[in-house]
């Protein structure tokens, strides 16, 4: 099939977004290809329909297990055949899912990149017929950038595999260099093709607000901007106490966190897609690979780490196109906490060691060995059991991580799993002799099929439930199972996984590239003062942003929080009685857009007449309509009728 009839088919679409078709088009005929689109531009399209239109399969690499996992779900619902490789999961299941991609008929294969030039994984891509190499968050792999994962470095060495494979890198946020470092490292080839949308979101709003008094401020913003919102805090506590008192003030709140379980996790983003919560309180975990169009605000309560950072989650608002608002809460005190939480983000090489020595003792694993295991890691109780500052030990891990000793992925849930071992007659020969797992092997071969075959995800809740057993002992007699060699059982799994991707040496041995180290810390400074500058200087804040990102314009934005005229010099008491005299008899009658009032007004005036709308507007003189009109609302004890006198 062509690709929008593959696009129409399986995704409902009858026409591509713009830009995407284009990028599907230099990925089919073989360039090597570099495409950034902004939040909600539709990236993932941009591979999965070469993966689907070409013979063989597509090798997807990505940093994020949670992302993976949820891109796999949403192509095996539409019938499309992707497996997804990850930390954590079994040897055998890993086996399988390689094998199928040589033999069986799977399209798309999700990789993390560590897990991308393992030995197994080498040696059977050479088996695969590959007809496309997708790298998504591409910006991972630049140094310049703001989330480099050293891993991504290594997926160049699989190209030597694949000689004639086009490679399509795709990322939300590069700036001019990240770009050019991407295609460097990737080894693009003379065949190759760049593709970037503006960055620019005409529809939403970038508002700054220096204020003492946050959180009444973010249940003011919340009650004037009605729908969907989400709102960002630093740390798991801050989300729940934020979510009870926006409950307190009867608005539909919930929070989220990577500490909570898949099954509370899962309920809390059902409720939110749904419309059945309106504001989530969540940290960075919460928003990636969610596809909700109508957000119509996102607040962070604290300043971001960096601009490419508060770019992706601002922009999950408005992606419907319609009238929306990003708010950065500010004060002066958030200057000073991030500086100290970047001093604290760089231990000496001497605590690093101690915690790499750690890691030896906390998983008992011997020198010489690891390489290629994961385990589950609580960062909490090993930061108690060998007395260690929490935030400490989570920044030495990160250096680690940064170095390339380790990795250590997000808390992500993997289902159990099961596959039958023996044959059917061996099975019926078991139950014959075993009568108490009669009932379990029945309801286990009715329910999942294909468990002859194939390892089949469980759901242990479900089935205790119809046979009327409680969870612990449906555990048990599958375990039992497991021992007597009647299933291979894979236990749920709902923790981080920490994966050694080197051989454990002597504490004393573990070298750091310290050149590399200082320069991602001068880096991660550059960034964290480009963070200041957004927040404090009075400039367009969209001007600011595209500045940013390289894209030079000119006009400023007209509907941020400066170009409103909020930092404007004060207005005579004058001034603001005759301007919402003139503003109310212009609006009376007949509601009007923003620029059609403006208009109405000669240039000098335009900035007052800003400053005076967002304070009607504010003060609930003024109100929005639905097709964005503006309309004069009046107060109690307000004659609409009748010219103001100041006097009252």
């Amino acid at each position: 099939m062509q690709p929008i009839q593959i696009l129409e088919k399986y995704w409902g679409y009858e026409s591509f977004r713009p830009m995407q078709y284009e990028i599907i088009h230099s990925a089919m005929n073989g360039d090597d290809t570099l495409a950034l689109l902004p939040t909600g531009g539709g990236k993932s399209i941009c591979y999965q329909i070469p993966a689907l239109a070409l013979p063989g399969v597509c090798i997807v690499i990505s940093p994020l297990i949670a992302l993976m996992k949820d891109q796999v779900f949403q192509l095996q619902k539409r019938g499309i055949p992707a497996v997804a490789i990850y930390s954590g999961m079994h040897y055998t299941e890993i086996d399988g899912a390689l094998d199928n991609c040589i033999y069986g008929k799977t399209k798309l294969l999700y990789l993390s990149p560590e897990r991308l030039t393992s030995d197994l994984v080498k040696e059977r891509i050479k088996k695969m017929k590959v007809n496309l190499l997708a790298v998504d968050e591409a910006h991972c792999i630049s140094q310049w950038g703001y989330d480099f994962r050293p891993p991504y470095l290594r997926i160049a060495e699989i190209r030597e595999l694949l000689p004639n494979v086009p490679i399509l890198a795709v990322t939300a946020t590069a700036t001019k260099e990240v770009a050019v470092d991407i295609q460097e490292k990737l080894e693009f080839k003379k065949s190759k093709a760049f593709f970037q949308q503006s960055f620019e979101r005409k529809n939403l709003a970038y508002v700054v607000l220096n204020e003492d008094g946050k959180v009444n401020k973010m249940v003011d913003i919340l009650q004037k901007v009605k729908g969907s919102a989400i709102v960002y805090a630093r740390n798991r506590r801050k989300t729940k106490e934020l979510a009870d008192h926006l409950k307190r003030n009867k608005i539909s709140a919930d929070y989220y966190h990577a500490g909570l379980t898949h099954q509370e996790r899962s309920a809390k983003q059902d409720a939110w897609i749904s419309n059945q919560t309106s504001v989530m309180v969540a940290t960075n975990a919460f928003g990636m690979g969610i596809d909700k169009a109508d957000v119509r605000s996102v607040v962070h309560m604290d300043l971001p780490d960096s601009l490419e950072a508060y770019f992706q989650e601002a922009g999950r608002a408005g992606r419907d196109g319609k009238k929306s608002y990003a708010v950065l809460l500010y004060s002066a005190a958030d200057k000073e906490r991030l500086t100290k939480y970047y001093e604290e983000s760089y231990p000496e090489v001497k605590q690093i060691r101690q915690v790499y020595r750690a890691l030896g003792s906390y998983f008992q694993l011997a020198v010489g060995g690891g390489i290629g295991d994961a385990y589950d890691f609580n960062l909490g109780e090993f930061a108690q059991r060998f007395d260690f500052k929490a935030i400490t030990a989570f920044n030495s891990l990160k250096i680690l991580k940064d170095a390339g000793w380790i990795d250590l992925t997000e808390s992500v849930y993997i289902p159990a799993k099961l596959q039958v071992k023996v044959s059917k007659e061996e099975l019926y020969n078991f139950e014959i002799t075993n009568h108490g797992f009669e009932k379990l092997i029945k309801t286990i071969l009715r329910t999942y099929q294909g468990a002859f075959s194939q390892y089949v995800k469980i759901n242990e809740g479900k089935l205790s439930k119809f046979l009327g057993i409680n969870l612990g002992t449906l555990h048990k007699m599958l375990l039992h199972l497991d021992q007597e060699d009647i299933i291979d059982f894979i236990p749920p799994k709902d923790k981080p996984q920490l994966l050694f991707l080197k051989e454990r040496v002597a504490a004393e041995n573990m070298t750091i590239d310290m050149d590399l180290y200082n320069f991602l810390k001068n880096r991660h400074w550059e960034r964290l003062k480009q963070v200041f500058k957004y927040a404090t200087e009075e400039q367009c804040r969209s001007k600011m942003l595209l500045e940013y990102f390289d894209e030079k314009n000119e006009e400023p934005c007209g509907i941020c929080d400066h170009c409103l005229g909020r930092h404007n010099a004060e207005l005579t008491e004058d001034d603001y009685y005759h301007y919402k005299n003139k503003i109310r008899e212009l609006i009376i009658q007949k509601p009007v857009t923003l620029e059609e009032l403006i208009d109405k007004f000669s240039s000098i005036h335009q900035s007052k007449i800003l400053k005076v709308v967002d304070y009607l507007l504010d003060n609930q003189y003024l109100r929005q309509t639905n097709d964005q009109r503006i309309a004069w609302n009046g107060k109690p004890g307000d004659n609409a009728f009748q010219t103001e006198d100041k006097s009252k």
